[in-house]
């Protein structure tokens, strides 16, 4: 029998697919792999389930997205974890991986966790600004979580964040049944301690999926899934109305003479902490061609 689903995680060779018929232990077969490569985590597939309820994976369904560390498909949205206590979030992490979802057509909603310790403004007022939904909530205390529900209803969403800003704890406000391991946060250097190893989208109460993802503070640029230097302005979304205002063509918006979007910055209308993010992330890639990438 045939049926379709969606890949919830993959050990070791096997792959779980949540169905109608209910969670089927799949395998890829060595041809299938040749063919199609290697399946995902959120990977749309139809699978031939065997007499003894397993199944075996027939085809996969054209992915509309794909992160390729952490590898999952065809998110709908790009969940950010962020708070202003520690540990504190850098902006500039925020914006490296906003830029990477904006790149890939997935809407982002930015989370400022902790607020029952430090509100956030800051946060707030940087995103809130380039145009972010933001959302202010506390997995202690249960603040804002039901509007956080509202946004994940139907979705398949990815959680991100730097290590220790309570990803897991937030999973476990949404979902109880989802129980994760919380890791403590070490007092000395202000980092909470890893306690996601793997990518594995769970199954929400009210429908939708959520992944859970590695601290993204763990990881370096080269890592990462990379917007080249010619992309990186579209993922600016503040940046939009002022890219074909420049005094000069290929303006980089870097230092540039005449260039719009550095007279928004100085004008206000763009922070200048998103300015000095895409500033940064354009001279790590500003040298990267994309035929290297292949190699």
């Amino acid at each position: 029998m045939a049926v379709e689903g969606i890949i919830l995680k993959g050990i070791g060779g096997f792959y779980y697919v949540d169905t109608a018929e209910g969670l089927i232990e799949c395998k890829a077969r060595g041809k299938f792999r040749l063919k199609t490569g290697k399946p995902v985590i959120g990977d749309r597939v139809e699978i031939e389930i065997q007499p003894d309820g397993t199944g075996y994976m027939m085809s996969i369904a054209e992915r509309r997205n794909q992160l390729m560390r952490p590898a999952v498909a065809n998110l709908d949205q790009l969940v950010v974890v962020c708070a202003a206590a520690p540990p504190r979030t850098d902006p500039f992490l925020i914006d490296k991986v906003t830029a990477i979802a904006e790149h890939k057509e997935m809407d982002v909603l930015i989370v400022i966790n902790k607020t029952d310790i430090d509100s956030g403004d800051e946060l707030f007022r940087i995103y809130t600004q380039a145009g972010f939904t933001v959302l202010r909530v506390s997995a202690e205390t249960g603040a804002g979580v039901d509007e956080l529900k509202a946004h994940l209803k139907g979705k398949t969403s990815a959680f991100a964040g730097n290590s220790g800003v309570g990803k897991s704890s937030l999973l476990n406000r949404v979902d109880s049944r989802f129980a994760l391991k919380v890791g403590a946060i070490s007092q000395k250097i202000e980092r909470g301690r890893h306690t996601t190893r793997h990518v594995e989208l769970m199954k929400l109460e009210d429908g939708g999926y959520i992944a859970d993802t590695p601290g993204f503070s763990a990881f370096n640029l080269e890592q990462m899934d990379l917007v080249l230097k010619d992309d990186l302005q579209y993922t600016f979304r503040e940046f939009a109305p002022y890219l074909n205002q420049c005094r000069f063509t290929g303006c980089a918006h870097v230092k540039e003479k005449g260039c719009a979007v550095i007279a928004a910055v100085e004008a206000g209308k763009i922070s200048k902490e998103r300015h000095e993010s895409y500033c940064r992330l354009y001279d790590s890639v500003k040298d990267i061609k994309e035929w290297s990438l292949n190699k």
